[in-house]
């Protein structure tokens, strides 16, 4: 039978080539599926990796995907070091959307646009509250944060559809469950005229050169990885774990609200039930592939984006199901997973008698 051994030194240059290669396997295979979809795989190829690039207006729709990946997955790249397991991140983008989306409502005519700030700041506290919901259970009963922050995911589902299908519904929207329209004032400004560039881009890239300085530069970040990779000398050294959990989540679901609210205020500008858009669980995917190093993420979310897009492209012009973009992401995913695996352990051949 063939069984698995540790390394005794795992390669560094194919620890740092894994994503790339990852990614050459995810092209190899999706130039078979193509082929077997009886599709030209040039031309699917094209709609993943040069059509979401090869135009002003499609590098700004990058943009408005890429910009709430590279957040949530900063957020997640440090519960992950830390040893936590945030799978909820898209619950905790649906609530920061929810509080942001309540007080773009309560805006006039008169309103300044002092309040897009609030309306962000809303974001980012619903996130934290439902982070704070598993850091809680972790922390006075010892909960999973598993499954306590994936199955908050259904209850954030929840109770925005309430509040769309109820009482913040629109009244003059026909019976459709949304929201009214956010007035201008409330809406994220846009840096590009006539294109969807917005500062949120600009707020992801602050966000970037934060993260790194806090994982790398900062006392308070290396508690945390001491945390997440030996807690045994962590708590010998009198690094508090409790602190870590609860700095760790956070700062996590905080991130993942200012997602949904920039998102919200952005591209979509009311609240609706389809808020949910899975960026939350591709983040996730986005984190590993970025090594958990901030500018890895941005490159990493770059590719996610363009999976996204591609997907919606393969779809329209070639007749190929919606999920080839999970597809896609399912790929990335294993196979980055196999490369780190065998990177790290080699494959022997054992004979049983």
């Amino acid at each position: 039978m063939f069984k698995l051994e540790p390394r005794s030194a795992p390669s560094k240059l194919l620890t740092l080539a894994s994503p790339l290669i990852a990614l050459l396997i995810t092209v190899v295979v999706g130039v078979l599926l193509f082929v077997s979809l009886g599709k030209d795989p040039v031309q699917g190829l094209r709609m993943f990796f040069v059509e979401p690039l090869k135009s002003p207006y499609a590098l700004s729709e990058l943009s408005i995907k890429a910009t709430p990946l590279i957040l949530i997955a900063l957020g997640l790249s440090v519960c992950f070091r830390a040893n936590l397991w945030n799978i909820g991140a898209e619950g905790q983008f649906i609530l920061g959307a929810v509080f942001a989306g309540g007080v773009a409502m309560q805006a006039t005519p008169e309103t300044g646009k002092w309040i897009v700030v609030a309306v962000l700041l809303a974001g980012v506290l619903g996130g934290m509250v439902w982070a704070g919901i598993v850091a809680l259970l972790r922390d006075r009963f010892n909960a999973s944060e598993i499954l306590v922050s994936l199955m908050l995911v259904y209850v954030a589902e929840m109770v925005l559809s309430y509040l769309v299908y109820g009482p913040w519904k629109d009244p003059a929207g026909y019976n459709f469950p949304q929201t009214i329209t956010f007035l201008e004032a409330t809406r994220v400004p846009k840096l590009v005229s006539g294109l969807r560039f917005n500062v949120g881009v600009l707020i992801a890239l602050v966000a970037v050169a934060g993260f790194t300085v806090f994982l790398y530069r900062t006392f308070a970040g290396f508690q945390l990885q001491v945390g997440g990779l030996a807690p045994a000398a962590a708590r010998y050294a009198g690094f508090s774990s409790r602190k870590a959990l609860w700095t760790a989540l956070l700062l996590s679901g905080g991130m993942a609200g200012l997602a949904g609210a920039l998102d919200v205020a952005g591209p979509q500008g009311q609240l609706t039930p389809y808020v949910p858009l899975g960026y939350g669980f591709a983040a996730i995917i986005v984190a590993f592939v970025g090594r958990l190093n901030p500018v890895g993420i941005v490159f990493s979310a770059i590719l996610m984006s363009m999976f996204y897009i591609g997907g919606e492209l393969a779809q329209s012009r070639l007749g190929l199901p919606k999920a080839l973009t999970g597809v896609f992401q399912g790929l990335l995913l294993f196979a980055l997973l196999a490369c780190d695996t065998f990177i790290h352990q080699r494959l022997r051949w054992v004979n049983i008698k």
